[in-house]
């Protein structure tokens, strides 16, 4: 590698890393509005990045605060043998751990382990329930049980991916459902549903529709554990394609925290792809 130089105008890199960024979503079938919307959160705070080459690629690379931490971000590498010099910038300017958004396959960060996925498909026009399962509203009076178990699994989902602690698993959990839903039950494009079989409640979904062009996402579709290994996991993700439609949008998507292979294995095989792959290292 030829030594790195980092280079105050950006232009002759951005718009090369957008195009990029854009062809990958749209391999992975997001519609043009839909890749759009992705790209801009992609690119949150690039002005503040720091932008070096060495004739042969480019390095992005920027440091921020997370739940306490400073956290170095690789967000561009192109430059073959770069990630060294990467990981170096990070370090020092503090970082206690790198993360790095990927789009297209692991590449060069193979050995980073993964921490989450943000998952999508396309779902059919008129997508049926399995037999025998029935859909119904949650109620207002099975909100607050619902809630309490949802913010404890996000935050055991939270711990296992490997990032924080359970304290900071718990600020982070507390900060998210506040911005989430801060009407609870009542908050606008929200729904909550049950999901029976013979009477008894099986598990529950939870979706925003309009989460962003043409998109539902599913913040849950819990199977209860008593009710696991019985297929059900299937039906829960018709239940949040029926949603999906029912909604008014034509793809539903939602993320995966790293560590949950039993999850990752199902969303393969029932075709949702990879839009964003997040990994990262500690680095003290």
């Amino acid at each position: 590698m030829n030594e790195m130089e980092i280079v105050a105008e950006h232009d002759a890199w951005r718009g090369g890393f957008e195009e990029r960024v854009l062809a990958a979503y749209r391999a992975a079938g997001c519609s043009e509005p839909l890749a759009r919307a992705l790209l801009e959160r992609a690119v949150k705070g690039i002005d503040g990045w720091t932008v070096a080459t060495d004739g042969t690629g480019w390095i992005a690379v920027g440091v921020t605060e997370d739940n306490g931490a400073v956290v170095g971000r690789i967000h561009d590498l192109t430059v073959p043998h770069g990630r060294e010099w990467a990981e170096r910038w990070c370090a020092e300017h503090g970082a206690e751990r790198i993360e790095v958004r990927l789009t297209g396959g692991a590449g060069p960060f193979a050995g980073y382990p993964v921490r989450g996925q943000n998952r999508m498909r396309t779902v059919p026009e008129r997508p049926a329930l399995p037999l025998g399962l029935t859909v119904r509203r949650l109620t207002e009076d099975e909100y607050p049980a619902w809630y309490a178990g949802e913010e404890a699994a996000y935050i055991a989902d939270i711990v296992r991916a490997g990032v924080l602690t359970p304290e900071q698993a718990k600020e982070k959990s507390d900060r998210d459902f506040a911005r989430l839903l801060p009407l609870g039950y009542l908050t606008p494009g929200h729904a909550f549903y049950a999901m029976e079989t013979d009477g008894e409640m099986i598990g529950t979904g939870w979706v925003n529709h309009g989460f962003l062009p043409g998109v539902t996402f599913g913040f849950s579709l819990e199977v209860y554990e008593e009710h696991r290994g019985k297929g059900y996991g299937r039906s829960a993700m018709a239940v949040g394609e029926w949603a999906t439609r029912h909604g008014g949008d034509e793809a539903l998507m939602f993320n995966v925290f790293g560590g949950n292979e039993v999850a990752m294995g199902l969303y393969d095989s029932t075709g949702f792809a990879v839009l964003d792959e997040y990994r990262s290292i500690p680095l003290r």
